[in-house]
């Protein structure tokens, strides 16, 4: 993987950019297996859903995002839209246990 600075062209860009976006696609992968993990797991819906736990993670993803020089805001929305839906699928995956 090249540096930013030591792209020669947009092409280069480009290419690093998508082998980012294939990690990160990877790692929401690897993310949702231990969505499915906590389902089967988990003791009851109220524990699917979590609230208290999705507004802790949602305020250490916004701190981790300004640390790292990112719009927390946006990082917020992701997450949170990114969390609503691994709620859902482990919700289908808990009621199926």
């Amino acid at each position: 993987m090249k540096a930013p600075d030591e792209c020669s062209d947009i092409q280069d860009v480009r290419n690093e950019i998508d082998l980012i976006d294939r990690e990160v696609i990877d790692a929401l992968s690897k993310r949702f297996q231990y969505v499915i993990a906590a389902a089967r797991l988990k003791t009851s819906e109220a524990s699917v859903k979590a609230p208290d736990r999705f507004d802790a993670m949602l305020q250490q993803r916004r701190e981790w995002a300004q640390e790292s020089g990112l719009n927390p805001d946006v990082v917020e929305k992701l997450y949170r839209d990114l969390v609503n839906y691994f709620i859902d699928e482990e919700m289908k995956h808990y009621k199926s246990k």
